[in-house]
């Protein structure tokens, strides 16, 4: 079960966390690759709900992603994943994940998203701009 998000004690970023399961792991007990990225979707969605934008969560299309790794999670652990809005453009965002574990930093992803309501790009709302940076 995953927890509610909350903020941070940065203002912008909110944390979203939740136990790694066995089936998110490989023979080796390590988290797979991709699940990485699932736990950036989670809390890019509690990002955005938190600010009253669920449903801007639901309209947006990955576009790139860039992850760096510092150390592998584990089955058994609990992942931590800070969420915060870099930058906004005319009809994307890029977003910024730290993932860790009792406070040590396991990946860091920059993710750009592009606002899609209707499967094109079109301009982000000026009150969703408003509240994501």
């Amino acid at each position: 079960m995953t927890s509610p998000a909350r903020s941070t004690s940065r203002e912008r970023t909110t944390r979203w966390t939740a136990p790694v399961r066995y089936a998110e792991t490989d023979q080796q007990g390590v988290v797979f690759n991709a699940h990485y990225l699932t736990y950036c979707d989670e809390a890019l969605a509690a990002f955005c709900i938190e600010r009253g934008l669920g449903a801007f969560a639901e309209d947006v299309m990955l576009k790139s992603s860039t992850l760096t790794w510092a150390a592998g999670v584990r089955h058994g652990d609990r992942v931590d994943v800070d969420a915060s809005c870099e930058r906004v453009g005319r009809t994307s965002l890029l977003m910024r994940f730290v993932i860790s574990v009792e406070g040590a930093i396991c990946c860091e992803v920059d993710t750009t998203y592009v606002y899609a309501p209707d499967g094109e790009p079109m301009e982000v709302p000026h009150a969703a701009r408003a509240v994501l940076v």
